[in-house]
């Protein structure tokens, strides 16, 4: 039970002394970040997957 508690005291100490938070500024600027990536990206995938589907309706209707 003795390494429990000391691993949740060891963790908490972590969590508060050790790690560097974000600033709410840094976290909003990197989640519009994710979000514009992933957009961009979706996009691309959604280009590409409609190209792919047009050249293989093209080709199965020609044969």
């Amino acid at each position: 039970m003795n390494k429990i508690i000391n691993f949740i005291k060891e963790s908490y100490t972590e969590m508060t002394d050790n790690v560097t938070w974000l600033s709410f500024k840094e976290a909003q600027d990197s989640s519009v970040l994710v979000l514009v990536a992933s957009v961009v990206f979706a996009l691309v995938i959604g280009a590409v997957d409609f190209g792919f589907n047009e050249i293989l309706t093209a080709f199965y209707t020609a044969y």
